[in-house]
Formats: C-alpha cells, sequence, structure tokens
C-alpha cells in the first residue's frame, strides 16, 4: 500500500466543514463554475496561521477533496481482496433472525455474512452467528471465485469463528492487524457484503470506545464483549465479519452488529476490537476453542446512588457485586454478594455486596472495567488478588480464576 500524509486527509476534513456556505457537492464543482482568471488571496484570520516558519494557507479545495479520494481509493484496493462474502445453509429452526437482529434468514434458510483472509493457509475469520447451525457454508473472494469452508473453531463468548478453505495462493490475501488501539475520532473504513452485495465500502469514524456489547440469550451465552468499538461508518445486516479499517488500511475492528430500530444502519455500529481478535483467533485454529477466565459473579457499576445506599461516599466508584455464583471462584475466595435492595429512581437496586476497586492493583472504577481486564490480562487458573470494599473497610481477597462455563 503506498504510503499517503494522512495530515492532507484531516485538513480536508477540516475544510469540508469549515468552509461557510459551502456543500460536498459545491466544492466538487466550484472548480468548474468559477472563471479562470489569476486571483490575489488576501490573507485573513481564517486563512492564514502566523507560525515560526511563516503563513501558511489551507490548501486549494479541489486538492483537499482529491487528496481524501485518493486515500480512500487506495485502503479499498489494498483491503477489499482480502475480505470475503459468506453464504451458508442453515440448519432448520423456524427463526427468522439471526443475533444482535444483525443478519436475516430468509425463510429458505440461508443466511449471508462477511469474512476476511487470516493467513496464507486458508483459514478464514468470520462472526461465530454467521456460521452458528451452519450444515454448509461457502465463501466468495472479491473476484468472485467460490470455495467450500469447514469451521475449524469458533467462541460464542467473543463472538468469533474459523473457517478453513482450499484456495489458490493468490486469493489468499491476509489482512493487516493494527497494533495501536483505536481512537475516538480516527477515520473508520468498514468493508464486506451489506445486503448481500458484495465488495461495499462505508466510511465513518469511531465514535466511541470501551462500549460492552451484551452476546446475549441468542447465543447461549449470558457474558458480555468488552473493550468494543463504536463507529458511525454505515453497517448493515450482512457485514458482519467484515472488517473495519483505520487510515492505514489496518483492521481496528470485526464489524459485528449495530442499534437500529429498522434492522438496518442508523449511525451506530459495533466491531470486536482488534485486541481481542488477535488474542482469540490464533487459539481457535490452534486448539478449536478458546478458555476465558471466570470470577464467578454477576453485577454492576457502583453510581453515586448506589454508594450513598451503602453509606459509601457519592464520589466512590468500583464493581459492585450483586450475586455470587455457587460453587465458583468468588464462592471460594469468600466474596460476598448483594444482602438487600433499595428503590432508586424508581427501579429495585439490589446492594450490600463487596465493592471490587482493584484488581491486581489495577484500579477498578466500573464493571464494565473489570470485564477488560479479567479479559486482557488473565488466563484460567491464575491466582489474583482483588481489592474490595466491604462495609467501608478494605481488604484483599487472593482467588484463583477457572474457565468459563459453557452455559
Amino acid at each position: 500500500m503506498r504510503k499517503r500524509n494522512w495530515l492532507t486527509i484531516a485538513l480536508a476534513l477540516i475544510a469540508l466543514v469549515a468552509l461557510s456556505g459551502c456543500n460536498l457537492f459545491s466544492l466538487m464543482t466550484a472548480q468548474r463554475s468559477e472563471p479562470q482568471t489569476e486571483k490575489v488571496a488576501t490573507p485573513t484570520p481564517a486563512s492564514v496561521s502566523e507560525t515560526d516558519s511563516g503563513p501558511t494557507s489551507l490548501p486549494d479545495q479541489a486538492g483537499v477533496l482529491a487528496a481524501l479520494q485518493d486515500a480512500l481509493e487506495t485502503i479499498y484496493t489494498a483491503v477489499n481482496p482480502s475480505v470475503v462474502s459468506i453464504r451458508v445453509t442453515l440448519q432448520s429452526s423456524g427463526g427468522m433472525i439471526l443475533p444482535f437482529s444483525e443478519d436475516m434468514q430468509t425463510p429458505s434458510e440461508e443466511g449471508a455474512g462477511s469474512g476476511f483472509v487470516w493467513d496464507t493457509e486458508g483459514h478464514i475469520v468470520t462472526n461465530y452467528h454467521v456460521i452458528e447451525n451452519a450444515t454448509r457454508i461457502v465463501v466468495q473472494f472479491s473476484d468472485s471465485t467460490t470455495a467450500a469452508a469447514s469451521v475449524i473453531g469458533s467462541d460464542p463468548d467473543s463472538d468469533l469463528a474459523v473457517l478453513k478453505v482450499e484456495a489458490p495462493e493468490a486469493e489468499l490475501r491476509p489482512v493487516r492487524l493494527a497494533q495501536a488501539e483505536a481512537r475516538v475520532g480516527q477515520l473508520a473504513v468498514a468493508i464486506g457484503n451489506p445486503f448481500g452485495l458484495e465488495n461495499t465500502m462505508t466510511v465513518g469514524f469511531v465514535s466511541a470506545i470501551g462500549r460492552s456489547l451484551a452476546v446475549g440469550e441468542t447465543l447461549g451465552s449470558q457474558y458480555s464483549i468488552p473493550d468494543i468499538i463504536q463507529t458511525d461508518a454505515p453497517i448493515n445486516p450482512g457485514n458482519s465479519g467484515g472488517v473495519l479499517v483505520n487510515e492505514q488500511g489496518e483492521v481496528i475492528g470485526v464489524t459485528t452488529a449495530i442499534v437500529s430500530p429498522v434492522q438496518a444502519s442508523v449511525g451506530i455500529g459495533f466491531a470486536i476490537p482488534a485486541t481481542i481478535v488477535q488474542r482469540v483467533v490464533p487459539v481457535l485454529i490452534e486448539k478449536g476453542a478458546y478458555a476465558h477466565p471466570w470470577i464467578g459473579i454477576s453485577g454492576t457499576s457502583l453510581t453515586a446512588e448506589i454508594a450513598t445506599a451503602m453509606d459509601l461516599p457519592a464520589e466512590q466508584r468500583g464493581a459492585l457485586v450483586m450475586e455470587v455464583i455457587a460453587g465458583g471462584p468468588a464462592d471460594k475466595a469468600g466474596l460476598q454478594g448483594s444482602t438487600r435492595q433499595v428503590t432508586i429512581g424508581g427501579t429495585q437496586v439490589a446492594v450490600g455486596g463487596d465493592v471490587i476497586i482493584a484488581f491486581d492493583g489495577v484500579p477498578i472504577h466500573s464493571f464494565d472495567e473489570l470485564v477488560s481486564v479479567l479479559s486482557a490480562q488473565t488466563r484460567p487458573g491464575q491466582t489474583v488478588t482483588l481489592t474490595v470494599l466491604r462495609d467501608g473497610a478494605e481488604r484483599d481477597i487472593r482467588l484463583t480464576l477457572q474457565e468459563r462455563p459453557k452455559s
């Protein structure tokens, strides 16, 4: 992929917003409509910035737009050959919707989604919910070449699966995973197969990071995926399992879910971060399954209202233990769940349990943070130290993590 001056892209976007009275169409037509006469620009505070190296003018409109278009074309050319369309024949269940209200089954019990090439050995990564209950899977590459695929590993709790195909090496163009974490405001480009329309690219930004996505009962799990990326790049049914890439064409996430009242994009889409993909996929290739660490609790984030109800300072934050699972690691270590209920905002809320405020010395401010640290930094069998508040007093509790139960 050719190198680009990505600062130009940032300037392009800033210029498109800052130019008063202009829209994208007028920018594209301005150069045609203006008389081709020589003009002398008059410096103004809006167009000139005084620096140590002298005044610097914003780039002209046509040049800005051309640079942005060129950059997006480069990303598409580099990444699209790595993205595949996945079509599945599903075990009959009588249902009409796949998980997350994302990819819809047709009455003939067929489904569609996206995926991407992981390596030159024929491994393809997609969402678990794309291939769940599949009896036949066909992968179609960007040049319309097809290959039968088999599932060699899957993990419902991270909504990831790995397929294997026999395909010519020329078809197997692996993606590059981003090494840096996604940032809010970063360019986000989604490539996939929305509504079966292969080789589709949409563009937006990273809207938020650190979201928590409930896997939900539809995948037979009661857990959540941490560190989810939110984007406004349009994602629709069929995008699941495709890629979300940055300005370098590196995968920052796997497009997975949307929030929408109409089962189509309304600008709120979610992607599994590359950090989780990098952690889970190699294990799925090697072992076929992934063992998640498990504490054995359910809970919520400690808010000011809950803290006050527990006679704690209103500013106190942490992960409130609401329930301790019998026989689990927390139960064996002596953690305590909620003992009573109070009404907050007209809703009954369980309070009185231990509040986890640190995990192996790492401060914990919310239940989502606890799940994130547990996922990223531990493994089953590892012994950790939880710092908790119990009846307002701080104490350390040693706990040995177990493998998360499958149901």
